[in-house]
């Protein structure tokens, strides 16, 4: 991708390649087989069934090869079968695949805990606690900051995704397909706006954006009642909206002098993703509170809060914790992906692809009349479709595009509270031939749409 960047050895041949319409035969049948199996309510956008993944290439079950430029959704950054990840899986089930750390500890949770003590912006004492999925980690975040501040509410904002468990369920903001039909919800949860450059007036501020967030924090919840703040520092499923500068660092500030818990949920813009280690680090924000998940361990289920030791603390022994949470082979898989990231420079790949996106998708606005905006940052881009001439979203041409790209063989995303983003999210480790080959893909797709 770039001299000054590390070559990377693939085990798959890094080429689109569709030998038939999508889904194929044998993906047909495993989807009759899941049909009579699988609960309806687990969806999935593609319909080609995975049999092999490396780089940016997912390989089907009927031998087609497709450009992913979704990552499992931010997930596989490091890619879905990195070899550093592979050895220390296979060395760690080799000796024990469980023990449950609150009974038998063993050192792989602590060498994750002290490395993303390591990686994680503030030059204080931290501590981490290990779980599962992302929805835990932004769940346990609460429990932790209550405690700390002996208080209830909890803020959030528009725009907002945090997971599907119920406490995280009434974070998240977008009822369709996430909340329907499944509250009541957890209570103490507050929701603000949040600041969205491309739907605030014009030259709204990050700072200004910010005081109308927290004045109606200060007259609706009370600043004294509010144990956290917690927000993703570029919003995922809500539309890979960026907030304008200084929203960011007015709500730390915020939270600094109200005695409250600034939480970043850094699940899906976190380790690498941006270009940085976290998104935060963009902007010089310092959280008391960070959650991880998605890419921390390339590919397998592990998830975590780290943040301040004194904030960390305040639960009690046994407070924290499941059967699951920071299982060994987890850990080793995430001491592996957080090696490849460092030894690969993927942050600075990250950026890379930012710039190749950058240079293959910007001229769109001027020729197609529907991208309202490209936006995003290092590996976490997306695409803004809106009716022609103005910026009513235009999800029917999000809709299209995700489906065009599937036809030539490119995996994309869509997203977003109006359903009209459509998001990038290839693998760090994706070559730039390949990138621009289904970056190609995807401008065609664009442009048809908008015809």
């Amino acid at each position: 991708m770039s001299e000054t960047l590390p070559e990377i050895q693939y085990r798959l041949e890094q080429v689109r390649r569709v030998a038939g319409p999508l889904p194929g035969p044998r993906s047909q049948e495993l989807a009759a087989r899941r049909q009579r199996a699988v609960a309806a309510g687990v969806a999935s956008s593609v319909p080609a069934w995975a049999a092999d993944a490396d780089g940016g290439i997912v390989a089907d079950v009927d031998g087609n090869q497709l450009v992913d430029l979704g990552s499992g959704i931010a997930v596989t950054s490091v890619g879905a079968s990195a070899p550093a990840v592979v050895a220390r899986v296979q060395e760690a089930v080799a000796h024990f695949t469980h023990t449950c750390f609150m009974v038998t500890p063993y050192e792989g949770y602590v060498a994750v805990a002290e490395k993303l003590a390591e990686l994680t912006p503030g030059d204080f004492p931290k501590r981490t606690a290990l779980f599962n999925s992302g929805s835990e980690a932004v769940e346990n975040a609460v429990k932790i900051a209550r405690p700390h501040t002996r208080r209830q509410a909890v803020v959030v904002f528009d725009h907002a995704y945090h997971g599907r468990t119920n406490m995280t369920l009434a974070m998240t903001a977008k009822v369709q397909p996430y909340k329907q039909g499944f509250g009541p919800f957890a209570g103490e949860v507050y929701r603000v706006p949040v600041s969205y450059p491309f739907r605030d007036p014009e030259g709204m501020s990050g700072a200004e954006a910010a005081r109308r967030a927290l004045l109606q924090v200060e007259k609706q919840v009370g600043a004294e009642n509010v144990a956290a703040v917690v927000i993703e520092p570029i919003q995922g499923e809500g539309g890979f909206i960026v907030p304008a500068e200084g929203f960011l660092p007015a709500l730390s500030a915020w939270c600094t002098e109200h005695g409250a818990v600034f939480v970043a949920d850094e699940v899906q813009a976190g380790v690498a993703r941006t270009g940085e280690w976290f998104a935060v680090d963009h902007e010089g924000v310092v959280p008391d509170l960070i959650t991880v998940a998605k890419g921390v361990a390339g590919g397998m289920p592990l998830s975590g809060v780290v943040g301040r030791a004194e904030i960390m603390d305040s639960v009690h022994p046994g407070g924290l914790g499941g059967t699951y949470g920071g299982n060994p082979v987890a850990c080793a898989a995430a001491l592996g992906a957080l090696e490849t990231i460092e030894e690969w420079d993927l942050r600075g790949r990250a950026r890379r692809i930012e710039q190749i996106v950058r240079e293959e998708l910007e001229p769109l606005a001027a020729q197609t009349g529907i991208v309202g905006e490209l936006r995003g940052r290092g590996a976490m881009m997306a695409l803004e479709l809106v009716l022609p001439g103005g910026t009513e979203p235009h999800p029917e041409a999000a809709r299209a595009v995700a489906a065009a790209c599937l036809e030539q063989g490119v995996i994309t995303l869509t997203c977003g509270t109006y359903g009209n983003i459509v998001r990038l999210l290839p693998p760090l480790v994706i070559g730039e031939e390949l990138l621009r080959d289904g970056l190609r893909v995807l401008a065609d797709a664009v442009r048809r749409a908008a015809q």
